[in-house]
């Protein structure tokens, strides 16, 4: 896989970057932005409202955008809800899930705050019960673990694909089927997952699936729900108004049929033009190779922590993404942070929205994170590790 760096505008400007924080939000390539500002250049409409040829043609473009968005992950186009991100979808999901039957959820402390706080408040007034699954010290939850909190009171199991602090993922098929077995639903959180990995949502059985542009080479401020349709139907959307009704009277509202009454309002049509720019560009890479680099990234990236006596989280295993949590033993996450960005390293410090998880994994005062993508190589990540010798004698 060949990826050129000229083709990314950040990088191109700034040619001594090594930028290692894309599993904050990744950098886009030129075919994305010209694809976003072609809203803008050539159309500048509102889909689905206006019958003049602009607004048409934006609705068309819109509706071709949710085509290759839902076909990336395996859907169907009637299954796409835009949303703003993962959060939102997942939000969605917690305030609008039907627990008047069951109200067990099962969760686990691996998890990113967008899945952990929604639950939480649910359970803190007192709307669901909630379980936590715990880690071994590596970060690793086998199925033996979440087979032992999922049963038949169980409405819901809400998990990642893969991992924002340790880079490693869950069988989504097999706990899939753990769930279907005790007749619960289950949602995925595939903000880290898609990007990196080919996700199915049909060949894995997900019930659920959220997933954001930005942290897949598309722009902020978009990102999807995916639902089978029969349960997309079962939920209640977050907001109402423009575009999710059919008829209105002062004495009935009859809303929309299809998956735009989740829609409300003008949308980010610029955004979702480019969400689908994006997965075209990775659909050309070939996800089997995007999966392969970051194999390849992810052997140099531990061998340069290893080397630089790192303290690294999360288990070290062959079938990682090109992401590792670290610190030095006696420096803080920021200081490292802010001493990498003066060599040209961008990396991220803190907890990386996932306190619960670093926490679990040791890191009590957060970690760094450095997460590579398709624009970074081995050289990019033989300059990071120079430069982490550099600390090595700082802080070693």
């Amino acid at each position: 896989m060949k990826v050129q760096r000229n083709d990314f505008p950040v990088l191109e400007k700034n040619p001594s970057l090594v930028y290692l924080d894309s599993a904050c939000t990744s950098l886009k390539p030129k075919a994305v932005i010209e694809a976003e500002m072609s809203y803008y250049t050539e159309l500048g409409a509102c889909a689905g409202r206006s019958s003049h040829r602009l607004g048409i043609k934006t609705n068309q473009k819109v509706e071709e955008a949710r085509e290759k968005v839902a076909g990336f992950v395996g859907a169907k186009a009637e299954e796409l809800v835009w949303t703003r991100n993962t959060t939102e979808g997942l939000n969605i999901i917690a305030n609008s899930f039907d627990f008047s039957k069951r109200k067990k959820v099962v969760t686990s402390v691996m998890e990113h705050h967008s899945v952990l706080l929604p639950f939480m408040r649910l359970r803190d007034n007192g709307k669901i019960t909630l379980e936590v699954v715990n880690c071994d010290e590596s970060g690793t939850i086998g199925t033996n673990r979440w087979a032992e909190k999922i049963d038949r009171d169980t409405a819901l199991v809400v998990t990642h694909s893969w991992n924002n602090t340790a880079g490693t993922g869950n069988d989504t098929r097999q706990l899939a089927k753990l769930a279907h077995d005790n007749g619960a639903l289950i949602c995925i959180d595939g903000a880290q997952g898609v990007p990196h990995r080919r996700t199915d949502f049909r060949r894995d059985s997900l019930d659920f699936l959220c997933f954001s542009g930005h942290k897949m080479l598309g722009p902020t401020g978009i990102g999807a729900l995916v639902a089978k349709k029969e349960h997309l139907n079962k939920l209640d959307p977050l907001l109402t108004g423009g575009g999710t009704v059919k008829t209105v009277s002062l004495e009935k509202i009859e809303p929309v049929a299809d998956q735009t009454r989740f829609e409300a309002g003008v949308q980010h049509y610029s955004g979702m033009i480019g969400f689908g720019a994006a997965c075209d560009y990775l659909k050309k890479l070939g996800m089997e190779n995007v999966e392969a680099h970051e194999k390849e990234l992810a052997k140099a990236l531990l061998e340069q922590l290893n080397a630089a006596g790192a303290i690294v989280y999360g288990p070290k295993t062959d079938n990682h993404e090109a992401l590792y949590s670290f610190n030095f033993r006696n420096a803080k996450p920021h200081d490292v942070a802010l001493m990498l960005d003066k060599q040209d390293m961008a990396v991220r410090s803190g907890f990386f929205c996932a306190q619960p998880a670093l926490e679990a994994l040791g890191a009590k005062d957060g970690a760094v994170r450095a997460s590579g993508y398709i624009y970074n190589t081995v050289e990019d990540v033989k300059k990071f590790g120079d430069t982490l010798q550099k600390l090595k004698e700082l802080y070693g």
